[in-house]
């Protein structure tokens, strides 16, 4: 985006502040509902690991959906490193929910 310095009025300012925002909450809503998604999928999975004593973790999937993310973002002009941060942090939560699982499966 490039934004040239022209003047325009407070009242345009905090308009198209306003308007960058709700954008901002529509996508931030949109990554909550599709997080809330995942999360039912892993649940399955979790449990279908702990049914079936599958190990929660698997190094060499996760390995792979990092190289396919990674692409994901350098193609989409988002830092990879950003985006494998991301997801190491939902990895590592997914594969707490599917410990418990197996836990109570005990």
């Amino acid at each position: 985006m490039n934004i040239k310095s022209e003047k325009i009025s407070t009242e345009q300012q905090r308009d198209t502040l306003a308007s960058y925002r709700d954008s901002i909450d529509n996508i931030d809503a949109a990554l909550i509902h599709m997080l809330a998604e995942r999360f039912k999928i892993t649940k399955n999975v979790g449990e279908f690991k702990a049914k079936y004593d599958i190990p929660p973790a698997d190094k060499d999937r996760e390995q792979r959906q990092i190289d396919r993310l990674r692409n994901l973002a350098k193609n989409a002009k988002l830092d990879p490193d950003f985006s494998e941060k991301f997801l190491h942090f939902i990895i590592t939560e997914v594969i707490r929910h599917h410990e418990q699982f197996r836990e109570s499966e005990s």
